[in-house]
């Protein structure tokens, strides 16, 4: 009898040491989480530089990078406002990454033997420090333009004096929450899609070694809910991207505008 194959949904996420040890000298260590980090910056590279011939007809790599640039360019104008092409460079350098990051983790690297690819924006202090980031930038703008007016945000136009103190705290604790839902959104969805093909995985491994009718149909069953999950979870990775340069704007507008 075959030994029974244990699948851990949670082991695709954990970060291991690759090479380098923690001492006091040299607390440095180069994990896999780095390693596909280092691949993602490296696939973005390779697509901006081949996209950037300024050929006279542009072939399809350049058509493609112009295009991307222009969508982050035209959400930024459309959000923003003209002030909004100051911000071109880091909400399009997000944008990309986690467009690049979120489709490398769904890549069938794992067909070939001792690959494991890694979802870099599946781990919370990635999409973390992205958020607080797009945050300090919003601060940063907010105070520098407006000074203590920008705290005028909090209060809505038309409110009742009398209740200005308490929409004044619940508005404040909403622009608090930010960063946090925006890092949040982005890890559980990554996550939540990787554990799903993991464990309908399981089922498929698990229905044939039981090799009876019944286990192989659900065997089957459980291939077409990867190849559904799969398709759903290419869509998620683009979806999950623009959010994320689309709250970011928004934020933006609001401490340029004060919304």
């Amino acid at each position: 009898m075959a030994a029974e194959i244990k699948i851990d949904p949670m082991h695709q996420f954990q970060i291991d040491t690759l090479f380098g040890q923690a001492t006091a000298g040299s607390p440095f260590l180069f994990t896999n989480s780095a390693l596909w980090m280092l691949i993602v910056l490296g696939s973005v590279w390779l697509f901006m530089m081949g996209g950037l011939k300024r050929q006279l007809v542009p072939g399809r790599w350049q058509v493609a990078v112009e295009g991307v640039t222009n969508f982050v360019t035209d959400m930024l104008d459309t959000n923003v406002g003209p002030e909004g092409k100051k911000y071109v460079p880091w909400v399009f350098t997000i944008f990309i990454f986690i467009l690049f990051a979120n489709l490398m983790g769904m890549m069938p690297f794992g067909i070939i033997p001792g690959v494991h690819p890694f979802t870099v924006t599946s781990q919370f202090t990635v999409t973390g420090v992205m958020a607080i980031i797009s945050f300090s930038i919003v601060l940063i703008v907010g105070f520098w333009k407006h000074g203590f007016h920008f705290f005028s945000l909090f209060v809505p136009h038309g409110t009742p004096k009398p209740m200005i103190p308490f929409i004044f705290l619940v508005e404040l604790l909403s622009f608090l929450v930010r960063p946090f839902s925006l890092a949040l959104r982005l890890f559980v969805a990554m996550i939540a899609g990787h554990i799903l093909v993991k464990v309908f995985a399981y089922f498929i491994i698990q229905g044939i070694q039981a090799g009876t009718p019944m286990s192989l149909g659900i065997s089957a069953l459980s291939f077409l809910f990867i190849a559904g999950v799969s398709a759903l979870e290419l869509l998620v990775c683009a979806i999950q991207a623009y959010v994320f340069a689309l709250l970011t704007s928004l934020y933006i507008n609001d401490a340029e505008h004060l919304h």
